[in-house]
């Protein structure tokens, strides 16, 4: 992602404090919220039947989605709230919460929003400095993926994915190749910052700890290790392919019957399964010999905040309350951002779940006493993914040695999160 909060940094504080919000009185009397989220295709349709039933239910109020690709829907929010046009609801990520919340953005919603039905360890993740300043729309894990179909056409077992290790997953993965004649890889594999955390925390290390990155050098480069080694067994593809594959969900090679394991948010499970056209299974993730700890962690799938400066902080904190504790919204959002963390809503749309979010629903219950804390990362922190990337890529492709490019990383990151 661009550095584009940094560089609003100045026009936002040049911003008068007086500014108001989008919402509006429109010209039939009605209150008028503006929500800014991104997605898909898919997420926008869900998400404009959810406001047509908000709308039903509370007709004094006109909702307008103001919906965006992934790509540049940081670069609008930034250049809207710098200009103190902020959207009334907006939607943001865990990475951004502290940059956002430490800009003077976000209202604080304690007491203002009603999250009694929420999990309340959950609802923790959306604070900063102790101020409610998001609520979680849902909830994910970051599993390892298996077509269990596959393993089994090339004589592979699934493993017990509570002893399984690293190279267990690279011995498996490495016969599917071979055995395959090619045709199929072992394992698909990605750079997400969640990977690194979960390799790391088996090893005892944060990612974040006193604002800024608290891993080591040496656990970079051991995580990049066994990413080599994923490349040079032919367990997986080389760098060049996985970066054509991309890191769009559909485009996945388990979503396209390519490789049997991969690594994917646990509410992408649907659109994987109805891509590939098969069954596919979510294991806890492999560890490293000897570790006490699975890594594995929870995490917001994002969050709905409400600016600072709305005028229409009511009708925003009704709608706010709709999306996350009333059944009939619920029941059109399904997983889309997540599983519902409010148990009400989550046993009133169960029956509607498809069953990959059901299979979701089962593995989320059967990990959660796997699980480490949900780390709300510093300011700074949306940075994080790019400045990985491009460490990452420059060790596979061989640009950089293992030693030069983990010193850059950190260098970086510490400065991004210094800013």
């Amino acid at each position: 992602m661009k550095r584009i909060l940094a560089a609003t940094a100045v026009t936002l504080l040049a911003v008068s404090a007086t500014a108001c919000g989008s919402g509006d009185s429109d010209s039939g009397g009605k209150t008028k919220v503006v929500f800014s989220y991104w997605g898909s295709d898919s997420r926008q349709k869900l998400t404009e039947a959810a406001i047509a039933k908000f709308e039903e239910k509370n007709p004094t109020i006109d909702v307008e989605g103001d919906f965006s690709d992934w790509d540049s829907y940081y670069e609008k929010l930034a250049t809207k709230t710098a200009a103190g046009d902020a959207p009334d609801v907006m939607s943001i990520e865990i990475r951004g919460l502290g940059e956002y919340a430490g800009r003077g953005i976000l209202a604080d919603v304690k007491g203002k929003v009603n999250t009694v039905d929420l999990d309340q360890g959950v609802l923790k993740a959306g604070q900063v400095d102790g101020k409610q300043y998001a609520i979680p729309t849902g909830v994910n894990a970051f599993p390892m993926i298996v077509n269990e179909k596959t393993l089994k056409k090339y004589d592979q077992k699934v493993p017990d994915d509570k002893t399984w290790t690293w190279d267990d997953y690279i011995s498996i993965s490495q016969k599917v190749t071979e055995k395959s004649g090619g045709d199929v890889w072992g394992t698909e594999y990605n750079e997400n910052p969640a990977f690194l955390q979960i390799f790391a925390a088996q090893r005892g290390e944060q990612f974040y700890a006193g604002g800024k990155v608290a891993l080591s050098e040496q656990t970079i480069k051991d995580w990049w290790a066994l990413l080599q080694k994923i490349i040079d067994t032919k367990a997986g593809p080389g760098a060049a392919q996985m970066l054509e594959t991309g890191t769009k969900v559909d485009q996945a090679m388990l979503a396209t019957n390519k490789s049997a394991f991969g690594s994917w948010w646990s509410n992408q499970l649907d659109t994987l399964t109805k891509g590939s056209g098969q069954d596919l299974e979510l294991l806890r993730m492999p560890r490293t010999a000897g570790a006490s700890s699975s890594g594995m962690f929870l995490q917001p799938a994002m969050y709905y905040t409400i600016s600072s400066k709305t005028e229409q902080a009511a009708a925003a904190q009704k709608f706010v309350e709709f999306l996350v504790n009333d059944p009939d919204a619920g029941a059109i959002l399904l997983s889309d951002r997540g599983l519902p963390t409010n148990a009400k809503v989550v046993a009133a749309i169960k029956s509607k779940l498809s069953p990959a979010d059901q299979k979701v629903l089962e593995f989320m219950d059967a990990i959660k006493g796997d699980l480490s804390p949900i780390s709300v990362p510093p300011k700074g922190a949306m940075e994080m993914e790019d400045i990985l990337k491009r460490a990452t890529d420059s060790v596979l492709f061989g640009k950089a040695k293992p030693d030069e490019a983990a010193k850059t990383f950190l260098t970086e990151a510490n400065n991004a999160l210094s800013q």
